[in-house]
């Protein structure tokens, strides 16, 4: 972990992909609002991040997505979460950093077990880019229905979706949005991230 840290060249491509995150962010790219939730793009450069440069770096790039979605949460830009944090800031900072760089980590776990099973094969690409949104609806979703669901604001969301139980109220709340993240993530995330896998010479900092 130090080695990699004190490894310029390793902290120049990090440095470049959190400002991509950020730039993504600043140009509406990252976070489009759809109803309480957000559309977010920005589990691409994570998953290009831990396909490229392994866990460590995609639990930095989950923390700093954690970091943008919590700061939103604090100004009340995004409905929901500025609602949870009203009441609950500690678990709100939890469901919008802490499931994030999880989230990253295990993106880069995933492509460092199936790049050594399948010996570089695309679909390894292409299953780890698609993990990155799969498991940010999981995780976050999960933490919501375990941490809030009982709480008056889900509740009364849970009735205006008419719905009755937890995995119908994330089925219909994620919906066509979680399926439209996976399918973006999952055909950049492979194109790009099997690029410069071949312009770095396959050099995976896995």
């Amino acid at each position: 972990m130090n080695n990699k840290l004190s490894n310029s060249k390793y902290l120049a491509q990090l440095a470049l992909l959190i400002a991509i995150e950020i730039v993504m962010k600043l140009v509406g790219l990252g976070s489009v609002p759809v109803g309480p939730l957000y559309m977010s793009f920005l589990t691409l450069p994570i998953a290009i991040g831990a396909i490229l440069m392994g866990p460590m770096a995609g639990g930095i790039l989950g923390g700093v997505f954690g970091l943008v979605s919590f700061k939103d949460a604090i100004s009340g830009v995004s409905v929901m979460t500025g609602t949870f944090f009203q009441f609950a800031p500690i678990k709100t900072f939890i469901l919008c950093v802490v499931m994030r760089i999880i989230m990253g980590i295990f993106v880069g776990l995933i492509f460092r077990a199936l790049h050594k099973s399948l010996k570089g094969n695309t679909i390894s690409y292409a299953i780890a880019s698609l993990s990155a949104p799969v498991l940010n609806t999981l995780f976050f979703m999960g933490f919501i229905v375990l941490a809030f669901y009982n709480t008056e604001y889900i509740q009364n969301l849970a009735h205006t979706l008419r719905v009755s139980n937890p995995l119908s109220f994330v089925v219909v709340l994620v919906g066509i949005q979680g399926l439209t993240e996976a399918a973006v993530c999952c055909a950049l995330g492979t194109i790009i991230s099997k690029a410069l896998s071949k312009a770095l010479g396959n050099r995976i900092k896995a």
